[in-house]
Parts: structure tokens; sequence; C-alpha cells
């Protein structure tokens, strides 16, 4: 303890002769910011300069986390579940605006959440990042995360998963005692078996609530959306600058990755960018291939971008801005394809009678469809998803309707089975009471 109280005061001694001990005095405060991570009383952090995120003046983040909370105990209340437990990490950012490590706990279970519908929202976090959610309004404990993947217990994963069913079995005696139906979104073998096996709750796939408490937007969650495709936008306008012949189809890529990240976005779902003979089929990720001289360029954004929204969006531009006959062609029956179908939409319209008006895909290119025509999008893709019908409506739920403050994608795909080239196209748009909104400003015949 002597040593270590010599030291402190030689650094202390050597901080004042360099002038510096009063400048950290000064700027080691709590940092105060309407986004976090925020921390509490006991802990002090250097001042930062920091650069405000794209329309964060604008929104409420505490009003938008009570919706969206108060939005997933509906769906339990509703559907009589005492609580659901979330580990994927969308449905935990939904929850609770919570985000550490999102990818990394996409293949490991590394975090989950516990929500009651009544009672207190419990947060398991990875080990030593517990300090990081202090004054989250969603989120009223944190504990370090009970984990049972083999990458960290080897063979002592069927320990550690009885381990966390206990823990889960004493949280619903605590707080859901009167009813034993338990929603869980994702989790393997071991967790579900060690719940069964040991206790009796009726165990119930949460996804169904959370892609409907998802599915109808704040005004706030709306601007996070605005901001997404924004930004997306923005790195559009960044590839159409840079797109020349000799490039490759990666290379072109990067920039929109650059325009996302320096612009407070997280990841990309997909890499669907490909160039001249790989647009057609679609579904070809980005690649090293060299875009060659008038090659068309497709992309598909499919962006998570700040705040933790999407941009879902897609253009398809041609090296050299000018498109040849048949590349005017195949863009001019996207286009058509998607003011027809924007037309169509608004509240209350059934997803079969949706599909049914539907534009109709040129016989030579329905082989080649996109797998939908319209799907919801929030923070990430989400329900609804309204595919191309079979002759008796057998491949998918056409049962549910639009309502006013979805966000949806409006699809086209063209691309004629054994042609050279495709075209891909999509808007992103709000429903309103009166029809779409759509979120973006780039036009779709920008080329």
């Amino acid at each position: 303890m002597k040593i270590f109280n010599n030291l402190k005061f030689d650094l202390i001694i050597k901080l004042k002769n360099y002038n510096l001990w009063g400048f950290l005095s000064k700027n080691m405060k709590n940092r105060e910011r309407k986004i976090g991570p925020k921390f509490g009383d006991n802990y002090s952090i250097p001042k930062h300069h920091l650069k405000p995120t794209l329309y964060e003046d604008q929104i409420n983040f505490d009003r938008m986390r009570m919706y969206r909370l108060n939005r997933i105990r509906e769906q339990l209340a509703q559907n009589d579940i005492g609580a659901c437990i979330l580990f994927d990490p969308i449905n935990i950012r939904y929850a609770t605006d919570t985000r550490n490590m999102a990818v990394f706990s996409f293949h490991l279970m590394t975090r989950y959440v516990f929500i009651p519908v009544s009672g207190p929202v419990i947060l398991f976090e990875y080990p030593k990042c517990e300090f990081i959610y202090e004054n989250n309004c969603t989120i009223d404990e944190v504990r370090q995360v009970i984990h049972w993947d083999h990458f960290s217990w080897g063979n002592k994963v069927s320990l550690k998963a009885l381990e966390w069913s206990k823990t889960v079995n004493d949280l619903m005696k605590k707080y859901c005692s009167h009813n034993n139906n338990l929603a869980i979104d994702v989790c393997d073998p071991a967790g579900i078996n060690a719940l069964k096996d040991n206790y009796k709750y009726k165990l119930i796939n949460a996804q169904k609530f959370l892609e409907i408490a998802r599915s109808i937007k704040s005004e706030d969650e709306i601007t996070c959306l605005r901001a997404a495709v924004k930004v997306a936008e923005m790195g559009f306008l960044k590839m159409h600058e840079k797109l020349q012949a000799n490039m490759t189809e990666e290379e072109l890529w990067a920039h929109f990755h650059k325009v996302n990240i320096e612009n407070g976005g997280e990841w990309f779902e997909t890499r669907l960018l490909s160039s001249g003979p790989r647009t057609n089929p679609w579904f070809q990720e980005c690649s090293n291939r060299i875009i060659q001289k008038g090659d068309l360029v497709a992309f598909d954004s499919d962006m998570v971008g700040p705040y933790g929204y999407c941009a879902d969006i897609s253009r398809t531009f041609v090296e050299g801005g000018k498109l040849n006959d048949e590349q005017q062609r195949l863009h001019d029956l996207a286009f058509e394809n998607i003011s027809h179908n924007e037309q169509l939409i608004k509240p209350g319209l059934n997803f079969r009678e949706f599909a049914e008006k539907a534009w109709r895909l040129p016989d030579n290119c329905f082989d080649n469809h996109y797998p939908c025509q319209i799907h919801g999008v929030g923070m990430c893709d989400e329900w609804p998803f309204v595919a191309y019908p079979d002759k008796n409506f057998t491949n998918g739920d056409y049962s549910g309707s639009f309502e006013e403050n979805m966000v949806i994608c409006v699809e086209s795909y063209i691309g004629e089975v054994g042609g050279k080239e495709g075209v891909k196209k999509e808007n992103q748009y709000r429903i309103t009471k009166n029809g779409l909104e759509n979120l973006g400003s780039i036009p779709l015949n920008l080329h």
C-alpha cells in the first residue's frame, strides 16, 4: 500500500509540473448525453467532443424506448404470456435500446433479457459489461450473464444450462407465479431441454409477438428510419460518384460501408452488390469481379444504420452513366413494377387483395422473381411479408392487412431467365392514412 501511495503521489506531482492536473480535474466529469452509454455517479470519464448523429435532436429517446417496451408487454398481456426471454440482439435492442457486440452475440448466446408482463426488466449482460447501461429507463436490473456455449464451457455446457434454467425458474416464481406461459425467441436445445426436463413451463415462440409489436412505428422510430435512409442515400451517391470501369465490386461496396460507419451506422445484413452478368440471376453477393465499361451495377442496401434502424433500398447504376436499349427496357419494367404497386397500398388493404391486384411480371422474368413483393422493415427486415402467390395462395400467409405507421419496402427485380443482366429497385415507405410516404429522395431512375 505504501508503494502504491508513493507512486500515486509521484504521478500527481508530474501532472502538476506539466500543467495537466488542472485540465484533467476540470474535464473528468460525468458525460450527459441523450443516447448511451450513460455512466452513474461512481464513474468519472474525460469529457469528449462528440459529433451529433443525424436527427438526434429530433428524437425523444426515453419516449421511444418506453413505447417499444410497452408494445411488447401489450403483446404478452393479450396472449396470456407471463414473461418473455429474448436472446436475439435485434429483439433485445428493440425492447431495451441496449447494444453490445451485436454481431458476436448473433452466434453466441452471451446476452439476454427477462421481461415479465409486469415487474422489473432484467438484462443479463456479457461479463464485465454490466456498468454500461446505467440510467437506461427500460432496465431495472443488470446481472452478469449465465451462458452455456461450448466455446466458453466445453463439456460443462449441460451444467451451465441447468444453472440458467434454475435462474429462470426463480424469476418466474417471483414475478409470474400465476402464469406458467413463457415465451422465448431463440434458444439452443441445451437451454430448452434444461427448462422442459426440470420445470413445467409452457414454452412458446416469442418471435410472433415481437414481430407484431415491432410492425407499428412511433414518430420517434420514423425519425430514426429517416436517418437510416438518409445515410444509405449518402452512400448511394458516393458509389454513384466513384463508379468506374476497372474497379472491383468490393472496392465500390467499401465506399458504402465507410459512409454508414462514419455516420453512426452499425452493419450490413448482406453483401448484395453485383455487376454485369452477375446481376442475373439475383442474390450473387459482392465479389472481386472487375467492373467493365457499360456494366449494370445493382445493389440492395440491407443496411443497419444509425440508432439500429434499417435502410433497405435498392438501385441499379450503369458504368459510364448511359444505358443501352436493353438496359433501359429492364429499368423501365422495374420502374413500372414499383410505381404500380405503391399506388395500391393503404391502411386496411388485405395482403391477399394486394397480391391479386399487384403488377404482373413478364412470363420470361417470373422464374427469376424476387422472393417477395412487399415486406416490413424496422431494425431489420420484418413482418409483414407478401410473396408472389401461387395459384391457390398456399405459399404464404395472406390473411393480414396493411396498417397505418407500418414501414414497408416495395421490391422489384427484373431479370429474364437466361438474360445477360438484371435490374434491382426498391423503395422504403411509411404507410399513412392517405397512402404511402417515400422515406427517401433519390429517384428510382437514377442510373
